[in-house]
Formats: C-alpha cells, structure tokens, sequence
C-alpha cells in the first residue's frame, strides 16, 4: 500500500501544533535576493491576511523606508512605538523587546532578521530579539535578504565585490518554521530603483553604480541556497 505524503498545509498545521505543544512561537522569514523585491510588503500583505483569520497582529518593528505603497499597509495595524537609545548626538529607534513581550500578541512582525542593534539593548542582534519572542510563545513574520546568511556571504561577495557586516547564523534560517521567497525580474528591480521607488535618488544613484549593478548574477545564489520552502 503506498504511503500518503502530507500535503503542505497538513505539514504547517503539524509543525505549529508542534511548537504550540513546545509552548514555542512559529518563524516565517520573507527571504529575498537584494533590498526592494518587496519582502517587507509582502509580509505586511500577509499580516493583514491573518488579521482579517482573527489572529491578534502586532507590527513591532517595521523599515518603511520611505515607500509609499509599503506605509500604506501599516494602517490598521497596532504598532509598538520603538525604544529610543541615545548614541552621542544621535537617537537611534530600535525594536522594543520588552514592550512586545508585555502586549504578547499572538503573531508580531520584526523587520530586518540581521539588524544589529544599538548599544543599549538587551540583545547585540535582532534575531536574538526574535528567539526570545518565540521562546514567549509569540509567532514573529520577518525579512532577510540572501547576502545576510553566513555561509552565502562570501559567495554573495565573489559577485558584488562588497561584503555585508551583518550577518545571521545558517541555523537561524535553517530552523525556520516558513520561508517564502519573495521575487521579481532584475531588471524590473532596476527600474523600480531608477525611479525611486526603493531609495531616495542620491542612495539610488550610489546603489546603482555599486551593489546592484550585480543583481542578475545573484540569481545563482538563490538557487544555491535552496531556500524556496513556501508556506
């Protein structure tokens, strides 16, 4: 008798009831291949998504960055205001961990999975913030982009000719629950930063001459990663 393989669904709905059973929240990271693929959108689609099921959504911390079409899709959702750090002259705005662990929703969305936050902070990396709130019981929605992944840094480096500080252990990726790789066309990519739709035109005109210039060539790498587990 041939065995039944669990579609995807069943297979998501086992891995939550596992960590539900854990006392353990579930991590899905929007992965893509270079800034403004549209990762942050998509995780805010999809928290709108699960807001409209009756879960308890939080956004607690989310990068704009100044795209209209993404600060759109903050309405109506509850925000936890950022902590303020003063470093010198300057205030940094970070990811509230306490806060989000007082409200306690039942899924928070955290920006930026290789973030390093400020001096001050209970934790020197953001995932680090986000293994804490999965350890509460808190599921967390959160983006990162291929060349943050440790073991594909220097791969990612070989073809840009730039290497990226901030970095996340493989694990980290490695033991997500979900990861839905959020795509689009180099080329569409290129022109959505021609006409500023990812940076203001002076970091635009940087980006263009630097770090994407290469982004046709990363498509290697995201079949290198095998990271397209969808969910």
């Amino acid at each position: 008798m041939e065995e039944r393989r669990s579609s995807p669904e069943e297979f998501l709905r086992r891995c939550e009831n596992e960590n539900q059973a854990k006392g353990r929240g579930s991590l899905k990271i929007f992965f893509g291949y270079a800034a403004g693929v549209g990762k942050t959108y998509s995780m805010l689609k999809a928290a709108h998504a699960a807001r409209r099921r009756g879960i308890d959504v939080v956004a607690g911390y989310v990068e704009p960055h100044a795209r209209p079409q993404t600060s759109q899709l903050l309405n109506g959702l509850e925000m936890i205001p950022a902590k303020e750090i003063r470093h010198g002259n300057v205030v940094l705005h970070e990811f509230d961990l306490d806060g989000a662990i007082a409200r306690k929703p039942q899924l928070i969305l955290v920006d930026e999975l290789a973030h390093t936050n400020g001096k001050g902070c209970r934790h020197q990396k953001r995932y680090q913030d986000i293994n804490e709130l999965l350890n509460n019981g808190i599921d967390v929605y959160t983006t990162v982009n291929v060349q943050h992944i440790e073991s594909l840094n220097d791969l990612v480096a070989s073809i840009t000719g730039i290497t990226v500080r901030e970095r996340i252990p493989d694990s980290v990726f490695d033991n997500a629950d979900q990861v839905e790789l959020v795509d689009i066309e180099p080329r569409e990519l290129i022109e959505r930063l021609q006409e500023g739709k990812i940076y203001r035109k002076p970091q635009a005109e940087k980006a263009l001459g630097n770090f994407f210039q290469s982004r046709i060539s990363l498509r290697c790498v995201r079949s290198r990663s095998g990271a397209a587990r969808t969910g």
